[in-house]
């Protein structure tokens, strides 16, 4: 198993030498020195700090050879969906899991989740799969299976303990999620679904950019109702629009809640400006659907398990399901464009 504790690091003199470096991908690489440091791997920082052990990030290769190393990996990729938030708390690793979890429900689809949140890896507690470590094969890193056809990949399965800390510059953190694209060993499978830290920072720029070398069918962005929510999200839609990448559509969490035994509604967070329905008529975006709280969904999160099996009969998975059938539809949509042109 590859372990982020155990890693020489690219500037050590063991570099590719070492014992933890057998079966590496990147073995070779960093034995002639070509590896050279990344820019933010000096100082203290570290995932168990004090200049502790760093992953191995390989050396930066030409755009042009960089670009098809890329599409060669992901050239089994025929969905690519990126999940996004303007802000924290809003459910979007939540949404990520259900996602893959619900595209996974029919068998003959093969679908793969990959956790960008460097700083906070929640996919691992949420997907069950906390402990699990990754191995390395002739082809690359192996995602972490939850079902046969449902693959998993994060930092969370690199780190030595579930409290260490990732404490990375930007550089690295830009450096692991082209490791992720390049070495993961994905196969073919009918979506990738990326789940992403909040805001417009360094890995949703890294993530546009490297899957520029083979394709995106668009993001899906996570809000609540309230305005404190929006204003944030209304950044993520200007982002979007500047980096060209396509909005597949809005999906509103905690929309309302349905009281189990009167079944009254209250709102808990009051959409004070209209809330994700009229931000998306203003703005031309389409929204998705709005799902209702349910204390159900964090307990699954909580202990791994698919908010789908627990609860089929909540109006929360109903919404759901109806907003994964949408963006199901839209990626075929995209995929019929493409063959038209082709």
């Amino acid at each position: 198993p590859l372990s982020v504790a155990e890693c020489p690091g690219t500037s050590s003199a063991q570099a590719g030498r070492a014992a933890a470096c057998q079966g590496c991908p990147n073995q070779k690489l960093c034995a002639s020195g070509a590896a050279a440091p990344d820019p933010g791997e000096g100082g203290p920082e570290g995932p168990r700090g004090g200049g502790g052990a760093r992953p191995r990030l390989t050396a930066r290769c030409r755009p042009p050879a960089e670009a098809a190393a890329l599409r060669e990996r992901l050239r089994g990729v025929r969905h690519t969906v990126l999940v996004l938030s303007g802000k924290g708390g809003v459910g979007k690793s939540t949404f990520s899991a259900l996602l893959a979890h619900g595209l996974a429900a029919r068998e003959d689809k093969q679908v793969a989740l990959l956790d960008i949140d460097i700083c906070g890896p929640s996919i691992p507690k949420m997907m069950g799969l906390e402990g699990e470590q990754v191995h390395q094969s002739g082809s690359g890193w192996s995602p972490v299976y939850v079902e046969e056809n449902l693959g998993v990949m994060s930092v969370g399965f690199l780190l030595s303990s579930l409290d260490d800390a990732v404490i990375w510059r930007g550089p690295k953190k830009n450096g692991l999620i082209k490791q992720f694209l390049r070495d993961v060993d994905w196969g073919v499978i009918d979506y990738l679904i990326i789940d992403t830290p909040p805001g417009t920072s360094d890995e949703h720029l890294s993530i546009v950019q490297y899957l520029g070398a083979a394709h995106i069918d668009g993001a899906v962005i996570i809000t609540t109702p309230q305005e404190v929510s929006l204003q944030d999200v209304r950044k993520e839609i200007n982002f979007c629009h500047k980096v060209k990448l396509p909005i597949i559509g809005v999906v509103e969490n905690m929309s309302g809640f349905v009281c189990p035994k009167c079944k009254n509604e209250s709102q808990i967070f009051p959409p004070t400006t209209g809330g994700a329905e009229k931000m998306c008529q203003n703005l031309n975006v389409s929204l998705l659907g709005k799902v209702p709280l349910d204390p159900q969904i964090g307990k699954s999160c909580d202990k791994g398990q698919s908010f789908f099996s627990e609860a089929p009969e909540s109006p929360a998975t109903s919404s759901y399901r109806n907003i994964i059938q949408r963006i199901q539809e839209y990626c075929d949509q995209q995929h019929l464009q493409e063959e038209k042109i082709i």
